[in-house]
């Protein structure tokens, strides 16, 4: 690996050890909850994050491609931080609504343009086959993140006591501020492809690439239509499903940190996983199984030993699907417009979001336990969408296309 590629991995794992961390995390819907939101404000509150990114994903991917990745990181981050500190003074719907809207913007500034850097980086060093190996290693610094924050977060707000909440949020902020101070280092590839047209012109190559290859769209779909239940949905009512079945506030903490060791231990694994099983297996095993883990929480949600099973399960299996399919993908998307096209499926990704949380509202009528069982049956309908083989590489025109 040269310097460039090792300098920028060692930043980015830096910045999304420190911009992921949140301390609010371990009591987020409880927070949530004692502020008066009900389960469907929250899948509301989830569809604004969603909403955002649907409207920023193409303006902030071709920001990316235009002006790099560095800027488009700088932005992201300073609009976070303004999305956080709308926490200190929500009370309300409306005020938890901006502060989604917000975050989810934020997000798109990052969507795209840090694969295309990562992959840019590595292939100046001819090491684009070990894109899955980066991602899982920059994956994993969230999880070692985790385990700090939430450890840290579900102790101090054992009571759930306003100046409590307060101090989480603040620490959060913290944390983000020293993130964006860590972007500032980051060092484009010399030599990168100059992208030339109009920013409508590289959105139509975008959306000539999918069509193109439409084995990058099933396979999308087979990541989001599982990644939406177990990690949108089920990440947000875990807290009141483990407090429901007897945990203390305090142990919530614990439980994430466990979980977070476990999708570290996954996400540092990926290439000996590789070595033992194809990509296909792995995909469809872990989809199959995150399925039923949701009707299992959702059919036994007084069972605390079986609730701490699922929580644990779907956060240890959920790390294995985004860098294999992060390969997978890219191996097929041109270098000129990689943050343009990236960001197109994201735009699918929210779109989906939206319906299955417009969906999961009339389950909602049942409480928890029916949006767990549509979520578990939406994963199912993912899970079986079929993964390109590992061994094919696609062609778009006459040259091969690796990320």
């Amino acid at each position: 690996m040269s310097s460039l590629s090792k300098r920028n991995l060692t930043l980015l794992f830096w910045v999304h050890f420190f911009g992921t961390i949140s301390f609010l995390q371990p009591v987020l819907t409880l927070f949530y909850m004692e502020k008066g939101l009900s389960e469907a404000n929250i899948l509301v509150i989830l569809m604004c994050w969603s909403g955002a990114v649907l409207i920023g994903e193409i303006p902030t991917g071709v920001f990316a491609d235009r002006f790099g990745a560095r800027v488009s990181f700088l932005t992201g981050s300073v609009t976070k931080l303004c999305s956080i500190g709308i926490l200190f003074v929500a009370d309300n719907l409306g005020l938890f609504m901006l502060f989604s809207i917000l975050n989810g913007l934020s997000v798109t500034f990052f969507s795209g343009a840090d694969e295309a850097l990562i992959y840019e980086s590595l292939k100046k060093d001819n090491k684009q086959h070990k894109m899955d190996e980066a991602m899982g290693k920059i994956q994993s610094a969230g999880f070692m993140a985790m385990m700090f924050a939430v450890l840290f977060g579900s102790l101090i707000a054992k009571d759930l006591q306003q100046e409590q909440f307060q101090l989480l949020i603040f620490l959060s902020m913290i944390s983000y501020i020293v993130e964006l101070v860590l972007l500032f280092f980051i060092q484009e590839p010399p030599g990168k492809v100059t992208i030339s047209g109009t920013s409508l012109q590289n959105v139509l190559e975008g959306v000539k690439v999918i069509k193109k290859a439409p084995q990058l769209l099933v396979m999308f779909l087979n990541v989001t239509l599982v990644f939406i239940p177990t990690v949108a949905v089920f990440q947000k009512f875990d807290q009141p499903l483990l407090i429901s079945s007897g945990l203390p506030v305090y142990f919530i903490g614990p439980v994430y940190a466990v979980g977070a060791l476990l999708a570290f231990l996954s996400s540092r694994s990926i290439g000996m996983l590789n070595r033992k099983f194809s990509y296909s297996f792995l995909m469809y095993t872990s989809g199959f199984l995150s399925a039923f883990g949701l009707l299992l929480a959702a059919l036994f949600q007084e069972q605390l030993w079986i609730i701490l099973f699922v929580v644990l399960f779907l956060r240890w299996i959920g790390a294995i699907r985004y860098p294999i399919y992060s390969q997978l993908s890219n191996n097929i998307i041109p270098s000129p417009i990689r943050a343009t096209t990236i960001s197109l499926l994201s735009i699918l990704d929210s779109v989906f979001d939206l319906v299955i949380f417009l969906l999961l509202i009339v389950f909602a009528i049942d409480g928890i336990q029916g949006i767990l069982i549509g979520a578990g049956f939406i994963a199912f309908i993912g899970s079986v969408l079929p993964i390109q083989k590992q061994s094919k590489r696609a062609k778009l025109g006459t040259s091969p296309i690796n990320r």
